[in-house]
């Protein structure tokens, strides 16, 4: 047989679409695929996040050799593995001998300048084709952003709406706005009681891939208990489909919601679906219009669902690619200081912090919200190191992979880029959580404290954030009010504050 190509399927490249499969051979071509230590513990990923993701590979390829393609997978526990791509790509062209090596564009830039070197380390061609799988390609991004001074995402995702035709009515926006994020801060009323997601019960597959990682990673923080994330392609559109039908009509009005005992509310949970490759973005965009045009879901759902989609998440994917590998190391605010203990343990006091990190600890997720203005937000206030908090978030969310968890942990959760995602860090004391969510009553810590052994430590911290980098944001007009206040502050108050905040961090420094 005369030899053909050797095409890498990455695990979040599981797609049938996918450009390195354009033009496969079956009969001359082999797809690789491969399970590596490096890629399980370069963080310390959850559990379910790395089952996830090699039972997720374990059902692709037993769908490609169904359909007659010779696969070449290389098992976690296969004696021979050398646990490297780098390395378990030579090994495959030493076995199989191809023309040439066809792969897709990675997410993350660590991959793509291990993938440069392959051609010269390798011995034969090596062909890495654009990602196709997005609604826009990096070029259409670069072309968007050249000679912006401010890259807002929110420009960027009216020009996705015009090119995709997503909610529009000819040349203008579907309702006349291009954005009723205003109609989606409401607060969970007690008589509303969200149905649940649907779940997927691990099959025979599933069960062994759960084994293997329970021996191979006991001490990654996260539970395994209860894993029921998608792992088909069949499984993904399901998903989307009962999302689409129960809760995509109520999805806007409590998005930006947190609830006691409501870790989904009426979110889609298909973020995992869409970036493992399991689901077509378009596809989802297309069903929650579908459900709008129908009647069956209001406006404000479906733009804020679409929003996520066609305008955050192709808009970070977008400036990850344009600004790496030099983001990753902007620091704005000078953060310095070690994640706190309770990150890990879930045990802060704090009512919010605790549902989210034990929910994280439990499902290895939360929503957006929990992570932007709950664990997020205290570590923009306590000034967490950068590297720090987005090891954390990469590790612990069955959902993350670099290129969506940095820009938007890096850009919108701790401002380290200094304003290049945002015009402002998204700074806010206890009383944002109270007003979004019914944890401050059943904590143990008092919201509209500011001092002393019951405050709310969010105040606080926010107070000592804001006199911290008084002079930082002096010229940005968006601080003008709480630096205002700030001035109206009395020194002494201020001091008890800092002096709060000093104890309460120290208190919290991380475990030896």
């Amino acid at each position: 047989m005369t030899k053909g190509a050797l095409r890498l399927v990455l695990g979040d490249q599981l797609s049938e679409g996918l450009s390195a499969l354009e033009g496969l051979d079956a009969a001359r071509d082999v797809v690789l695929m491969l399970e590596v230590r490096d890629e399980c513990t370069y963080v310390p990923h959850h559990p379910q996040k790395i089952v996830l993701i090699l039972s997720a590979m374990r059902h692709f390829a037993e769908a490609l050799r169904a359909r007659g393609v010779t696969v070449d997978y290389v098992a976690l526990d296969d004696p021979a593995n050398t646990h490297s791509f780098t390395s378990e790509v030579a090994r495959a062209v030493a076995r199989h001998k191809p023309e040439g090596v066809i792969a897709t564009h990675p997410g993350e830039w660590r991959v793509l300048e291990a993938m440069r070197g392959w051609e010269d380390a390798l011995g034969v061609p090596v062909e890495i084709r654009d990602d196709t799988r997005f609604l826009a390609s990096l070029e259409f991004f670069r072309r968007w952003a050249h000679g912006k001074k401010a890259l807002r995402m929110e420009f960027f995702y009216r020009e996705m709406r015009r090119a995709s035709g997503l909610l529009m009515e000819g040349d203008a926006p579907a309702g006349g706005e291009w954005n009723f994020d205003a109609e989606n801060r409401k607060r969970l009323p007690r008589d509303v009681i969200p149905p649940p997601p649907k779940r997927f019960p691990p099959d025979a597959l599933t069960r062994e891939v759960m084994a293997l990682v329970g021996r191979e990673f006991p001490r990654h923080f996260g539970s395994l208990d209860g894993f029921a994330w998608p792992v088909t392609a069949e499984q993904a559109g399901q998903a989307l489909d009962a999302f689409i039908t129960q809760r995509l009509p109520r999805f806007g009005d409590y998005q930006d919601a947190m609830a006691e005992g409501e870790a989904t509310l009426f979110h889609a949970l298909i973020s995992t679906s869409l970036n493992l490759g399991l689901l077509d973005p378009r596809d989802a965009c297309d069903a929650a219009e579908a459900s709008y045009r129908r009647g069956d879901a209001p406006l404000n759902a479906v733009e804020g669902f679409v929003r996520q989609i066609l305008g955050w998440r192709e808009y970070v994917r977008g400036l990850y690619w344009l600004r790496m590998p030099g983001y990753a190391k902007l620091n704005a605010l000078e953060a310095r200081r070690a994640l706190p203990e309770f990150y890990w343990t879930g045990q802060s006091g704090m009512r919010c912090m605790d549902a989210a990190l034990t929910q994280t600890r439990d499902m290895a997720y939360a929503h957006h919200i929990q992570r932007l203005m709950v664990t997020g937000n205290f570590a923009l206030l306590a000034g967490v190191a950068p590297d720090a908090i987005n090891e954390w978030y990469l590790a612990v969310y069955a959902d993350a992979y670099e290129w969506v968890e940095l820009p938007n942990t890096h850009g919108m959760a701790i401002h380290a880029d200094g304003g290049v995602m945002a015009s402002k860090p998204y700074a806010a004391s206890g009383a944002y959580i109270n007003r979004m969510s019914d944890h401050c009553g059943k904590c143990r810590f008092d919201v509209k404290g500011s001092t002393g052994e019951g405050a709310c430590p969010f105040n606080y911290l926010y107070w000592d954030f804001i006199a911290r980098h008084e002079r930082r944001f002096a010229s940005n007009p968006r601080m003008s009010m709480p630096l205002a206040n700030l001035r109206k502050m009395e020194g002494a108050k201020l001091q008890a504050m800092q002096a709060e905040a000093k104890r309460f961090l120290d208190k919290h420094a991380p475990l030896p």
